[in-house]
């Protein structure tokens, strides 16, 4: 078949085309395999059958390198590097205590960016009053765990009216 690499170009095509309509990352490396099968093809080299085998053998071993391919070139290596998202990024915040803490567990209630927390004060740590700065230290299911804050650190309202 002296076209088969047009056959294999309209078909990585289709391929690359549905990745970028579908919400996984699956069919780009179907794609790839076309375009391997294509190459071989229009370099005359192999029967319909040898292009067909590296065309499988081309996208299976993508899909199966996949999550390595990933993981070293798109997220980080340590998890200290890793971009914190949704309620990790709480943790190390400073709140203000809007309630005194009360109860056997010492229950408070903390305001951290704009919404209000059950807090305990973490271990050693004295009753929480209202009015103090607190930062978080950990979060444990829905409640967190805060430190009271040696010195006053300028929230960002006061930084952004001095400028």
């Amino acid at each position: 078949m002296a076209y088969a690499w047009i056959v294999w170009l309209i078909l990585a095509a289709i391929f690359i085309g549905a990745e970028v309509l579908t919400p996984g990352f699956f069919l780009l490396w179907f794609g790839i395999g076309a375009l391997a099968a294509a190459l071989l093809a229009m370099l005359g080299i192999g029967s319909l059958a040898a292009q067909v085998v590296v065309f499988l053998l081309v996208s299976t071993l993508l899909v199966i390198a996949s999550r390595t391919i990933f993981e070293r070139f798109f997220l980080r290596a340590s998890g200290e590097e890793r971009v914190k998202t949704g309620i990790e990024t709480i943790v190390g915040q400073i709140g203000t205590v809007v309630e005194s803490s009360r109860g056997g567990l010492n229950e408070a209630a903390v305001k951290v960016y704009g919404s209000v927390w059950t807090a305990f004060p973490t271990e050693g740590e004295a009753p929480l009053n209202e009015g103090e700065m607190v930062s978080v230290e950990r979060i444990d299911g829905n409640a967190i765990y805060v430190r009271r804050k040696t010195h006053r650190s300028l929230l960002f309202s006061e930084t952004s009216e001095r400028d």
